[in-house]
Parts: C-alpha cells; structure tokens; sequence
C-alpha cells in the first residue's frame, strides 16, 4: 500500500499499481539476493493489509531473528510511509526517517510510489523488493533453512494448484475490490466492485461452512490473504469504503472463520486496530476529507468462542504455534489483543 495521491482517492478511477521490485531472496541467490540471517530488514505497516500478510507469515515461520522487520507510522505525510514511532524519528538499524529513501538508493526516481511490504538491505541500504504476491511465498518456500523447528508448511506444494486458483479470486473480488469499491469515482463503479466483493464472500462463507479452512486442513497463504481484509471489513471496510450490504459480524461463517484465525497464534497477536483506522480514516482524505476516526466497532467479539474446532482440521499440521510475542512486537495498547 503507497501513501502517494492521497487526496484524489475518490476522484479519479483506481488501479493498483504492479510492484515495480520485483527481485526475490533465494536459497540460491539467483537474482543476487541470498537468503541470509540478518542482512535483511522486513518494513511493514500494520495497518496495510498487504503487509500485515507478511508479518503473519514471518511470525508463523519463526524468522522474527532472522529477518528482523521495522514498523511504520500508520499515518503517512507527502513522502509517505515514515519511521516516526522511532526515536528521533529515524529506523535504528537503517538510518533513514523514510522508506522512500531507500527506494531512492536503489533506484532515484523510480515509478509506483512507495509501499509495504517492502525488504530492505541493511549493508547498502537499498531497497530489495516490494512485491508483495511473491514476498510472503518466498518466506514461505525459500527461507525454509531458517524457519523455526515445527514451522508449518503454508505453501504445500501439493496444493499449491488450488491454492493459486483460490487467492487469485480473493485477491479480485476482495483483497482489491474492497479498494476498488471504496475509491470508485462513479455510481457504476462503485456498484459493480461492491457487488463482486460481497459475491465472492457469500461464495467463500459457502465453501467453509464445512471445512475449517480454505484449501486442506491446515492453515495455508490462502487464509493469511483473506484474513487480512477480513480481520479490516467491519473497522474500515464496511463504513470508509462503504461495503455495506452486511457487515462480517453479520455473517456467522465468516465470522466465525475469522475468529478462529484471530484467536490463532500469530494472527491476532500481529492486528493493531488503532493503526488500522488511524491509518484508512486520516490518511484517505479524498474521502475523509474531516480525518475523523469513528469510534467503533465494539472490537470485543474477537476473543469470543467460535467453535470452528468442531469442523476438524490442524491449524499448524504436524507442526506447533509459534511461540510468545517479543517484549518489542507487542500490539500497543489500544489494540487487540491487550
């Protein structure tokens, strides 16, 4: 998510733009980028969706040491995404007060804007890659070394075919149809981007009223997609993008699926809704143009039974939970959970 053009959401038709860094760590380093503990610095801002699947991931792996990861200020100025939760407002491993600066060291002018997830090289300073697809199944298949003992396999190859199929659909109709929904210019295109979110969510509420997850039975990348809009729909989505023909609360399977992911190790651990709706209210004034952030939704259903476990299925397959949140990755304190 980039932070350039704020004030013309709403005004002009939106399109994602493609990740113009598209280079990829390997085993192998065959794009020059070897995986190797340490040497990379993993930018994300926990209020983008598209980030935060890369915070889930790397947290699920256990490779929180190994690739050490800096958080933004939800809210963005002019050279967006900025390291002012920092003190001096400066990363402490990079130097830098914004992440465009590195985009800069690696390419000066470069096109898109600057978005996270983003992976910088801590020797150069240089911006890696902000490929956001491809990012979280690198880690998932090519830091595979420096997982941690009883990572899960998020990414089965067995799988992967039906895997691709079903977040390609997410990624259309509701990873980016909520956005294009909320930042439609015209009736007609607001409607037909709202119509095709809540189609493919009635779709997935049917495909897991009867299992646990979506593609085998075991949490794969396919979930850590959805749940990132979905764990986002009734803070933001639902008002700020106006997709609201129901709200997620209002969906008992989807509800319940997302429950269960949130009360899962290494999902709602990593969710911090004060940067969530800071971020989409204040920073989106094309069509916030007050910056007022709403005071609700009542955030406690979260932590309420969901009963997802009577379907079946291994959250992590013959592996474990990760382990306890660092001291200095805890969701701050007006998110959930506390």
């Amino acid at each position: 998510m980039g932070g350039d053009g704020n004030s013309a959401y709403g005004h002009k038709k939106f399109k994602r733009s493609k990740s113009h860094f598209a280079d990829r760590i390997t085993a192998d380093g065959r794009d020059g980028w070897p995986v190797e503990s340490g040497r990379y610095r993993l930018v994300v801002s926990r209020a983008c969706p598209w980030a935060s699947r890369a915070v889930i991931s790397r947290r699920l792996l256990g490779l929180e040491r190994a690739l050490p990861m800096a958080v933004t200020d939800p809210v963005q100025d002019d050279r967006s995404w900025r390291f002012t939760l920092d003190p001096g407002g400066r990363d402490p491993v990079l130097g830098i007060r914004y992440l465009a600066e590195a985009y800069e060291k690696r390419e000066p002018g470069a096109p898109g804007g600057v978005s996270v997830p983003a992976i910088v090289d801590v020797p150069s300073g240089e911006l890696v890659t902000n490929d956001y697809q491809q990012l979280t199944l690198d880690l998932a298949t090519e830091w595979t070394a420096l997982h941690r003992e009883g990572a899960p396999d998020l990414y089965p190859e067995h799988l992967r075919d039906e895997i691709d199929e079903v977040m390609a659909e997410v990624y259309e109709d509701v990873n980016n149809g909520v956005y294009r929904a909320g930042f439609a210019s015209d009736q007609e295109e607001y409607e037909e981007a709202c119509a095709g979110v809540f189609r493919r969510l009635e779709a997935l509420a049917k495909r897991l009223a009867g299992q646990r997850y979506l593609v085998g039975d075991t949490i794969t990348e396919a979930d850590i997609r959805l749940f990132t809009t979905l764990v986002r729909f009734d803070p933001v989505y639902h008002g700020h993008f106006k997709c609201n023909l129901w709200k997620l609360t209002e969906n008992p399977v989807l509800w319940a699926y997302a429950r269960d992911l949130f009360q899962t190790p290494g999902f709602g651990d990593t969710v911090d809704f004060d940067h969530i709706k800071r971020h989409y209210y204040q920073v989106h004034s094309g069509i916030n143009p007050t910056g007022i952030v709403p005071l609700g939704p009542d955030l406690a259903g979260w932590l309420s039974p969901h009963h997802r476990e009577e379907l079946g299925g291994r959250p992590f397959g013959d592996g474990t939970p990760p382990g306890p949140v660092a001291p200095h990755e805890r969701v701050g304190p007006r998110g959930l959970p506390a």
